[in-house]
């Protein structure tokens, strides 16, 4: 197909067109749903988040094929480092904060989200480095008691000195403001009221785009082959001439670093940390989100995010009317039919489609 003086091909310009079609698709969403009410909307955040989260745990997990059952931990890590750089607590602690910054500590985004990469990555390596030589199941239970440890530490460090607030968590957390813009409050856009929950929609949305991308650039990089062949064969792949330590690190710190910009964006959204949040569940329902689309494949780790995570939100909303209908009682608590479903779909996607829902046949 001819336009103008450039030739485009026909494939080109359908990707084109589809990117274009699911770009206002994704931008519209937000006022479809918001008809049925802002806690809906709040659900497509939070759902762009858990796609951030597994899309990092897949670089772990999918490309270099090292089973991490700790990666909430970088979320932890994200989380507070942004509640204690932007809420109180610190100011309200330390005599020497309040002498420093006597306005309190207010940090723009723009520090937020590398300072949270960088602090998320940190931590990658320190849990990447002990583990070099551990793979499967040891790997598995080494990286599951790194996470514990990080939640147990966020729960304890209030005494001697009170650094985390224990289990109270941190609470009047700012929110993100751009441009000055506050993300907290509706904003007005050509005379059109955009609640503050759509426009958290459109940072996450933004941020997630900029995941997708990097996570495909890695996969078909240098870097994203060496992860493959660690995956495949180490020895084969040390035997080709890959430094597999420092690859295996490499992946450690990329993948918590997409799990650090995901917490610090939650506890903006929430405005509020603790704890409770970041459990050895959160970690396991993150591995399975990319084990159901498929691990190494971008499009159905993404699938399997959203499947994961709105699907069983949505029925918050909709189990207990939908089962008064037609039995005339709630006979199952949502929360116990969200379990049920969870585990019944990971018992269908092991017998049938054991390399996930969208793997497609000729991926590495």
């Amino acid at each position: 197909m001819h336009w103008g003086n450039v030739s485009i091909p026909l494939t080109r310009r359908n990707a084109l067109i589809a990117a274009l079609a699911v770009g206002a698709a994704l931008l519209l969403l937000p006022f479809v749903v918001g008809l049925a009410g802002n806690a809906w909307v709040r659900i497509l955040a939070f759902a762009l988040l858990y796609i951030m989260l597994a899309l990092g745990l897949n670089i772990v997990v999918g490309y270099a094929g090292l089973l991490d059952l700790g990666y909430v931990a970088f979320y932890a890590v994200g989380a507070y480092m942004y509640g204690l750089l932007a809420s109180p607590h610190l100011f309200e602690q330390f005599a020497w904060i309040r002498e420093t910054f006597p306005n309190g500590l207010h940090n723009s985004i723009w520090l937020v989200i590398p300072l949270s990469a960088l602090l998320a990555a940190l931590f990658g390596v320190l849990l990447g480095a002990p583990t070099l030589k551990l793979r499967g199941d040891y790997l598995a239970i080494v990286t599951l008691g790194f996470g514990e440890i990080i939640r147990i530490f966020l729960n304890n460090l209030n005494a001697p000195i009170n650094l985390t607030n224990g289990p109270q968590g941190l609470t009047n957390i700012d929110p993100i403001r751009i441009a000055g813009v506050n993300l907290s409050r509706p904003f007005d856009l050509f005379g059109i009221t955009i609640p503050a929950v759509q426009l958290y929609y459109y940072l996450f949305l933004l941020l997630t785009v900029i995941v997708v991308v990097i996570t495909v650039r890695l996969q078909d990089s240098r870097i994203g082959r060496a992860w493959i062949a660690i995956r495949e064969d180490e020895i084969a792949a040390k035997a080709m001439g890959i430094n597999t330590r420092n690859v295996k690190l490499l992946a450690f710190a990329m993948g918590a670093s997409f799990g650090g910009v995901s917490g610090a964006m939650f506890s903006a959204f929430q405005g509020f940390v603790s704890p409770e949040s970041f459990t050895l569940m959160e970690s396991i329902v993150i591995v399975a989100m990319v084990v159901l689309g498929g691990m190494g494949y971008v499009p159905g780790v993404i699938l399997g995010a959203i499947l994961l995570y709105a699907i069983p939100e949505a029925l918050r909303y909709i189990a207990k009317p939908l089962q008064e209908a037609i039995f005339g009682t709630e006979l199952l608590a949502p929360e116990a039919l969200r379990m049920l479903l969870f585990g019944l779909a990971m018992v269908l996607i092991m017998l049938y489609r054991p390399r996930g829902l969208l793997f497609p046949k000729r991926a590495l």
